[in-house]
């Protein structure tokens, strides 16, 4: 199955598609849904443009999401790339009244704890990113092992690496691989091979497989549906 990253930290000038407002990230959910994803993740923004926690326009974009798609679930990121402070970010996870269904928590920033622990105590479920082994490590030895929803092997190498943080993986903890810049459809493939959920979108990757720029979030979802289904 595939997840759909919408935007991620991303401007306009990278990608003339890439979506911002709450009426284009609901246009692009209910693209990326037709084409075959079965989660969305998204950075919501400000009124300039900027990605934000703040509560109002988190609760715009999952409003406007979810009347978009219907049940379709909606997550939203927690990174300290959006605010260094892990306090305000846990604040703000609790400030929101439209619930995401799960947010993204990375382990190798400073306060994840608390933000997971902010994010379950709110009733929103937490995947846990996963960069390195020793990530891994953390997430198995730490509270929250059997808490996750998912578990994000997301890796800036290829294949052998999303394989070296998966080995390290609790038992019984489901996973989503995804990479970045053309190395995600090495991870992508790897992860079909496996039976292993995938992610893509706009913020991962701005490439289709044989390197052409992909006109829209869509058409990479698309291309990594066929993709992972030659493994099946």
């Amino acid at each position: 199955m595939v997840k759909a990253c919408l935007n991620g930290p991303r401007t306009r000038a990278e990608h003339d598609a890439l979506p911002q407002s709450p009426a284009e990230l609901a246009a692009d959910a209910i693209a990326v849904r037709r084409a075959g994803a079965f989660a969305v993740h998204v950075h919501p923004r400000d009124a300039s443009g900027v990605q934000t926690m703040d509560a109002a326009a988190c609760d715009a974009a999952i409003t406007a999401i979810r009347a978009a798609a219907p049940g379709l679930p909606v997550g939203l990121s927690t990174s300290e790339v959006i605010d260094p402070d892990p306090f305000a970010r846990a604040r703000a996870v609790t400030s929101w009244r439209r619930k995401p269904d799960f947010v993204s928590v990375n382990l190798s920033e400073l306060g994840w704890a608390g933000i997971a622990r902010a994010a379950l105590h709110a009733g929103v479920a937490v995947e846990a990113g996963l960069a390195t082994p020793a990530d891994a490590e953390e997430l198995a030895s730490g509270p929250f092992s059997h808490q996750v929803i998912r578990a994000l092997v997301e890796v800036d190498g290829g294949a052998e690496e999303a394989r070296s943080v998966a080995r390290l993986v609790p038992r019984g903890i489901h996973q989503l691989w995804h990479g970045y810049g053309e190395r995600t459809w090495e991870v992508i493939s790897a992860a079909g091979a496996a039976g292993i959920d995938v992610r893509v979108g706009l913020e991962d990757v701005l490439v289709l497989p044989d390197g052409r720029i992909a006109a829209n979030n869509a058409e990479l979802v698309t291309a990594a549906v066929e993709m992972i289904g030659r493994h099946a």
